[in-house]
């Protein structure tokens, strides 16, 4: 069997917001005595679900589904304010896994409304994140789906408008739409920081790195996950003969691997890194076992526990003992399903503590700017 190569993206795989909704779902389940539900998927994966449902998590779509006074986690999609006062109404324990990120959004969806702005949220009506970020201000908020939809949009004052975006959308997709609604209002303001978070920004760049050169992409990720779709389809517009999103190594076609000599891997964000692994086994069994690792970034960022789990877990002497990710191969993985214990480049477990995540009432912002949090691109090692 002839040796192909497989061009392996980093980053890749779970981000910090992931990390920190899975596993708060899983220290909930260590420490309540009671059952734990969870409205919707905690992260888009269905082996991060299946995996937490084996464990004893009750996914639920709505709130009232839920027996009163019971607890429940809040996915790290986000929710509006009427799923809260909903969940208040039935006397529910919440614990919020909203990404931070995706919690900035929401702040300023807020503060734009309370300034009376027309916001134009670019995102895909039905998302649950895009719902959540609506829900904030509906009075003030158009969700602009595509380029196309531009021309649709309606404002009551052309000098009084601002665009805001989900935070997993293809990023050159969405610069796209807001240069199509930009020429209909030259003056729409952006975003005090980038909406579109660092890790579905860094994957884009990374396999935009990696599609030239491959004969076939595979982006391991479920097909309700936006950011994992999205890297399929930046592979082929940046040049991948083809490029397909698989759940697990299930899926996969023969007819895809006709006349294949290299394939490009990559991970959506809510991924853990086992089924990638998995995939590379597979490949090598195929004669694909020369992998090239292909870095664009490094990440090193963590969001603390959310503030509900951690002061329960406080009360009981117990703290967060993840370990921060560090080093050429780290990915956000802290111990959650399917991960392994962070290392660095000599496989000394990294020790740094969590950041801070902000609490609903807080800019929830890890340190300083998106910008600044995240991290400066390298060059892509492996290819040239």
């Amino acid at each position: 069997m002839s040796t192909g190569t497989v061009y392996l993206a980093e980053p890749r795989g779970y981000c910090a917001g992931v990390d920190r909704a899975v596993v708060a779902v899983e220290r909930a389940l260590e420490h309540y005595d009671e059952t734990i539900y969870v409205r919707h998927e905690i992260v888009h994966n269905k082996f991060v679900v299946d995996s937490l449902r084996a464990k004893g998590a009750v996914f639920v779509e709505e709130v009232d589904e839920i027996p009163e006074g019971s607890l429940v986690i809040f996915s790290a999609h986000g929710i509006s304010p009427k799923v809260r006062e909903m969940a208040e109404q039935r006397n529910l324990r919440t614990i919020d896994a909203t990404c931070p990120l995706v919690t900035k959004v929401h702040k300023e969806a807020v503060r734009f409304a309370r300034e009376d702005y027309d916001i134009l949220l670019v995102g895909h009506e039905g998302h649950e994140e895009v719902e959540g970020t609506a829900g904030e201000a509906p009075d003030h908020v158009q969700i602009v789906n595509s380029p196309d939809d531009a021309v649709n949009v309606t404002v009551r004052d052309p000098e009084k408008v601002v665009w805001l975006s989900q935070t997993t959308l293809s990023v050159d997709e969405t610069m796209e739409t807001v240069d199509r609604l930009r020429e209909r209002f030259p003056t729409l303001q952006s975003p005090p920081s980038d909406d579109i978070c660092y890790a579905t920004q860094n994957r884009q760049v990374a396999v935009k790195k990696i599609a030239p050169q491959s004969d076939l992409v595979l982006v391991v990720g479920s097909p309700n996950s936006s950011n994992s779709v999205r890297l399929m389809e930046v592979a082929k517009e940046a040049g991948a003969k083809a490029s397909h999103r698989i759940d697990s190594v299930a899926e996969l076609r023969e007819e895809w691997f006709e006349g294949v000599q290299t394939v490009g891997v990559t991970s959506g964000a809510s991924v853990p890194d086992v089924l990638v692994q998995e995939l590379l086994a597979e490949l090598s069994r195929r004669g694909y076992g020369d992998v090239k690792p292909v870095r664009t970034a490094t990440e090193d960022l963590m969001f603390s526990l959310p503030r509900e789990l951690r002061q329960e877990m406080k009360a009981k002497g117990v703290t967060d003992s993840r370990k921060r990710p560090t080093g050429a191969g780290a990915t956000a993985e802290s111990g959650s399903v399917g991960a392994s214990t962070g290392t660095d480049e000599k496989g000394v477990a990294a020790s740094a503590a969590p950041a801070e995540a902000a609490s609903s009432e807080e800019l929830a912002q890890p340190t300083g700017t998106v910008d600044e949090v995240r991290e400066q691109p390298e060059e892509g090692a492996g290819l040239t």
